[in-house]
Parts: structure tokens; sequence; C-alpha cells
């Protein structure tokens, strides 16, 4: 049986609206059902193997199809906006979009899977620019996963088969990358999400590594957490991050079929010779 894609929206509440809503969670908090759109399909609010979901400052939402090689944008409501792309290796076309980002300006960059290339467009889907092809050399990569934009427009990209990161301007300029294959700190086996915090820190899921590295915004590695298991701060193949307004990391720990969350518990700072801790 075919699996129909939709995609659902959640309001935080303290008390169901009325009886007949719709109320999921637990008793710490309780969310509402507002409402839900798509089914398995090419039409506009039709989705084929849905694969990344952004939201820019206007509540506007912008959805990578995997198999339909578009993008489709709806309102806060799930309206229906525009659409863009098509099979291919042309300007706005794609070979297996994989994740979406919207900077401060609202330009929305998609990773472009199999054509190893990223591609910039304004709110309305017009083609701005490009860059990459596929190699291992600056600006180039193999499966390019994940994408992430820090709040001066750098754009950093998870380039999994080269087992590295990527860091760009807005333009799509190179600056620097980081990685290399192994299981030391700042190596990567086949990393995938990517994230940033309102600092400026960079979180990559090491999936093949089970684990979690975070890095300064010039790559430099700070700390990491993770090993392969069932337990909590254990994971099995991680994939999608993201960071809340209040630093907290949550995790898709995929082969485990659920969602971790992490916040920072302490930081050691070091002056001199002098080691604290700071709560």
């Amino acid at each position: 049986m075919p699996i129909v894609a939709v995609v659902l929206f959640f309001s935080l509440m303290a008390v169901p609206s009325s009886a007949s809503s719709q109320v999921c969670g637990g008793s710490e908090e309780a969310y509402e059902f507002l409402l839900g759109w798509g089914s398995m399909g090419y039409g506009d609010a039709q989705f084929l193997i849905p694969m990344s979901i952004v939201v820019d400052s206007s509540g506007n939402i912008y959805v990578t199809e995997y198999l339909a090689n578009r993008i489709q944008k709806f309102d806060s409501n799930g309206n229906f906006i525009t659409k863009w792309g098509s099979r291919g290796s042309g300007d706005g076309q794609f070979l297996y979009p994989m994740s979406v980002a919207v900077d401060s300006s609202g330009n929305i960059y998609v990773t472009d899977n199999y054509n190893n290339r990223i591609q910039k467009f304004d709110s309305n889907g017009n083609f701005i620019t490009k860059w990459g092809s596929r190699g291992s050399g600056d600006g180039q990569f193999l499966d390019s996963m994940g994408i992430a934009i820090d709040s001066s427009g750098n754009i950093y990209v998870t380039d999994t088969d080269n087992n590295q990161i990527q860091k760009f301007d807005s333009n799509g300029n190179f600056i620097t990358k980081w990685g290399g294959v192994g299981t030391k700190d700042g190596q990567f086996r086949n990393p995938r999400g990517i994230a940033v915090d309102s600092s400026g820190n960079i979180y990559v899921t090491d999936t093949d590594n089970n684990r979690i590295q975070k890095f300064d915004s010039n790559g430099n590695f700070i700390t990491k957490w993770g090993s392969r298991g069932p337990g909590d701060c254990e994971f099995r193949y991680p994939r999608g991050i993201t960071v809340d307004l209040d630093g907290n990391v949550y995790v898709i720990d995929t082969a485990i079929h659920r969602i971790q969350k992490f916040t920072l518990k302490f930081t050691l700072l070091k002056t001199s010779h002098i080691l604290s801790i700071i709560p």
C-alpha cells in the first residue's frame, strides 16, 4: 500500500480549546492539532517523498520533494502559493533534492543531491545562483545531505561521502572546510544533519560514528557526545538535528525511531592554570 505524506502543524496550548479538539502529548505539555494537507501525487499540494521543511520569517513554508524534484511553497495555513523545479541538471532543476534552508532575507538554499551542488533562489523560486560539482575539491561535493545558515548568512553543508563540512558565504564563495574519514575528534563517518545555534556553533550528526560533534564557526572542535546503543545519550545512526533559541539540541535517532533532546549542563573554562566549572 502506498504511503501518503501529510504535513501536520501543532500549537502549544495550556488547555484544550474545545471538547472536540484533537490533543496530543503528555502531562507536561499538550499540543492541539491545527491542520494538515497533502496526499500522494504530483499535483499542487501533493507530495512524492517530502524530505525537508523550513519556515521563513513571514511564516511561509517550503518543502523539498525527493522524487518529484521540486520545491513547493505554502502559507502558514497550508494554502498553495507556488512551486518550482523539475528533473534535470539545468538552473532550477533538481536530481533528488534533500535539504532546504532559508536566510534572514528570505532566500532559499537547496542541496541538489545527485547534481552535487547547492542552488539559491529568492522567496518566489526565481533562480539566483548555484555552486558545486562532483568531486573532492573545495566547493565540490559527493552526496551533499544537510545545510544550515548562521546569522551572518554563512552556509554550512554536510559533504557526506567526502566526510567533511564545507563553509561558504551567501554567494557560494568557499571559506573553509574541515573533517576527514575516521573516528577522532573532528573526523566523520557519513555526516548527515547539521545545525547552527544562536552563537554560531555548529552541530553535526556523525551518523556512522553514532555521535554528535560540536564546532565553532571556523570548524574548531569543541565537544562530542554519543556512542552506539539504545540508551540515553546513545544513538543508532542519528541523522536530523536542530537547535532551539534556548540552545537545546534535538536529534533524530533514526534506527531507534525516537528523538533525543539535550541541554548544555556546564562549560569548562580554562584560564591560565585555573580550571573552573560554570553551571
